[in-house]
């Protein structure tokens, strides 16, 4: 009997599943993401998932030993300020850090703008006597009377999550924890979390700010997580459970929710972990990570087959310093609607028909032109085989919103449909340059990784913007971010601040405080599973004049042998100069937060079946479509028909159920033996 592995990715407009079977074969469902109750989605696409293997539900769970599940639960609520209602206890005199922030604004030129609303209101926001030192001293205990106040107000207000965030609990979370048990002992329905649980490091605003977001989301993460267990319980799914978080490691669905603000980014993480895995066969070194759903487009690096991470993420305008893979995110997908902008001028997004109503071709009610609208319009989609045919498209309806939004601007219904493809494009490129460029990486010498139902409609467009020339579109293109869920290990990313006097520690010291993380750590990990289990460590340091530090991987110092505090110095000195093109060799160096990442290897994925060789397969069709202003018959392949090493030159359309590759005139595609379309597009 095989087993079965599935991932799950919860888009704004899609629910997308991959099943992998023992043997590799690979098989991507959909069904539309219900906002409301994303599990109910989830489910729906499950028996989708049974219906093309030619099962029950139940018997396609009974065969099922592990679900990874790609959720935007927590990014919706920030977004939308649909969190549970929260309260703050912080030390008295300190309850203004959230709002006061780090005295700055995003637009620092923009006068009249408006402070940003914190995330707790200043009445929940409530001082606690007590104070701890920046050395762990304690200069006030804790004031029970004070405590108990405040927790007569939480009552009062009937509050669903609290946020302990007391002054320099990095060093000593002693009042902290003692706060969250008089809390939970008074309101045992209400979420509670530490600062020094979710971010024991230096930096109070952005500890703070961790920490009451994971407040703000737990419950509804929580809750989330609670039903959908209870569904696939109900449906008869007995396996393990895993929810992928911001960093791309996975982690048991009891940790996603005790630690919900680290799943702020869910869902573009899996997309990533994709990127790693293809990486690893083949399609390049260094990548970029072109994912573009319903709703948005996400963007990230893969340098050397490695994914970079980074820290300080704002998401729904709020801090959270947690560890995470540098993710760019655009309101920019196949949702985003075309409207006239304040200047008269035609513009794209950020807003989105979503899943709900959606695009106007989906015949649910949205009246607004979106990208997807403008894709059927010019040609690109078919308007009789969307999904396989489970879903017709309504061009005339599609034309006829284009028609509309044209007369606003002076354009027939085609060229509005072109100039709002246009714009999604330069949007696209705009948020590459921004993953890149602005942080002095050339495009041009990486592989656009392109996937998300229509990634592949606009690539070559947003590559040749780029001056790239090298493309891969995935034949499962429409599901890798579930896919790549089901290709990353358990991860649990831990941190300390270890600021003293005398820049770096001794030998002996080092060699102490990563002891005591390790253990920690493997005995976290322990509790999820009884498999493999490595370490990763890294530091965060600084020269002793400067105000912010950088993250220096220490997996190539030698641990155990003598100069060690030395080699930790140089390998600091030399990412300094990696990053910046310079060291200060005579400077002081100084340890700010010692990290580990605590990695429990998970049975490896068979790799998916080799595409057959063979007769190449001549395009099915032509289709009459719109490119460059010109219409014209173009070919069209069938994406899974197409034979290893079959090469195909543009203009032409490669389209499947859940994903369509357009050609630009220049451009060759090859069919590569593993499973994507080689494209290589002309150079200047």
């Amino acid at each position: 009997m095989s087993t079965f592995r599935i991932g799950i990715d919860v888009g704004g407009t899609f629910t997308d599943i991959v099943c992998v079977a023992a043997n590799g074969m690979t098989t991507l469902a959909k069904a539309s993401s219900t906002p409301l109750d994303q599990s109910e989605g989830v489910v729906n696409g499950l028996a989708v998932l049974g219906e093309r293997l030619g099962l029950g539900l139940p018997e396609l769970l009974a065969r099922t030993d592990r679900i990874v599940h790609g959720t935007t639960v927590a990014t919706n609520s920030l977004l939308e300020r649909k969190g549970a209602k929260v309260a703050m206890l912080t030390t008295e005199g300190h309850r203004d850090v959230i709002e006061m922030r780090e005295g700055l604004k995003p637009e620092r030129y923009n006068l009249r703008m408006p402070p940003a609303p914190a995330l707790v209101p200043r009445r929940l926001r409530l001082p606690v006597a007590e104070r701890i030192r920046a050395d762990g001293t304690v200069e006030v205990q804790l004031d029970r009377t004070s405590l108990n106040s405040a927790i007569a107000v939480l009552k009062a207000e009937k509050v669903e999550a609290v946020a302990i965030c007391f002054l320099h609990s990095w060093r000593d979370d002693a009042h902290e924890r003692a706060a969250a048990e008089a809390v939970r002992t008074a309101l045992p329905d209400v979420f509670v979390t530490t600062s020094a649980e979710v971010l024991p490091q230096i930096k109070e605003f952005e500890r703070f700010s961790t920490a009451c977001v994971n407040a703000y989301v737990g419950p509804i993460v929580s809750r989330y997580l609670a039903r959908l267990r209870g569904r696939l319980a109900d449906a008869g799914y007995k396996g393990s459970i895993f929810v992928i978080l911001s960093h791309g490691g996975v982690a048991p669905v009891e940790e996603a929710a005790r630690l919900a603000t680290g799943t702020a980014l869910s869902g573009p993480a899996g997309g990533v972990a994709a990127g790693v895995a293809l990486a690893q066969r083949g399609v390049g070194q260094n990548l970029i990570t072109f994912d573009v759903g319903g709703t948005s487009t996400d963007i990230a690096l893969v340098l050397d087959g490695e994914a970079a991470l980074g820290r300080g993420r704002t998401v729904g305008g709020e801090r959270i310093a947690l560890e995470s893979l540098d993710i760019v995110t655009l309101g920019a997908g196949g949702g985003s609607i075309g409207h006239v902008g304040a200047g008269g001028t035609l513009q794209v997004g950020p807003r989105s028909a979503g899943a709900v109503p959606g695009p106007v071709a989906y015949g649910q009610g949205g009246t607004e032109p979106t990208v997807t609208d403008a894709n059927l319009v010019l040609g690109y989609l078919d308007k009789d085989n969307f999904l396989g045919g489970a879903h017709k498209l309504d061009r005339d309806g599609a034309l006829a919103a284009f028609d509309r939004l044209g007369n606003s601007v002076g354009l027939h219904a085609m060229a509005a449909a072109e100039g709002v493809h246009r714009l999604a494009n330069v949007r696209m490129a705009d948020g590459i340059r921004i993953a890149t460029v602005r942080r002095g990486v050339d495009p041009r010498h990486f592989t656009l990784l392109a996937f998300g139902g229509a990634a592949g409609l606009h690539a070559s467009a947003v590559a040749r913007e780029l001056g790239m020339q090298r493309v891969a579109v995935p034949i499962f293109a429409a599901g890798l971010s579930a896919w790549g869920m089901l290709h990353t290990d358990l991860r649990y990313e831990m941190a300390r601040s270890e600021l003293a006097s005398g820049g770096v520690p001794e030998d002996a010291v080092l060699r102490t405080i990563w002891a005591g993380l390790e253990a920690e750590g493997r005995a976290r990990v322990a509790s999820w599973f009884g498999g493999e289990v490595e370490t990763k460590r890294a530091a965060d340091m600084r020269y002793g004049e400067q105000v912010f530090e950088i993250t220096v991987p220490l997996e190539a110092v030698e641990w155990d042998a003598t100069g060690l505090r030395g080699r930790v110095t140089d390998a600091f000195h030399a990412r300094h100069e990696t990053l910046f093109t310079y060291a200060l060799l005579e400077e002081e160096v100084v340890l700010v937060n010692a990290r580990l990442a605590v990695i429990g290897r998970l049975p490896p994925m068979q790799p998916p079946e080799a595409v057959a060789g063979g007769i190449p397969a001549a395009a099915f069709a032509t289709r009459r479509a719109q490119i460059e202003g010109v219409e014209q018959e173009l070919p069209v392949f069938d994406f899974t028909a197409l034979a290893a090493g079959q090469e195909i030159a543009g203009p032409a359309i490669v389209e499947s159920d859940t994903t369509t590759v357009v050609l630009l005139p220049g451009d060759t595609a090859r069919m590569d033996g593993h499973g994507w379309l080689a494209m290589m597009l002309p150079g200047d």
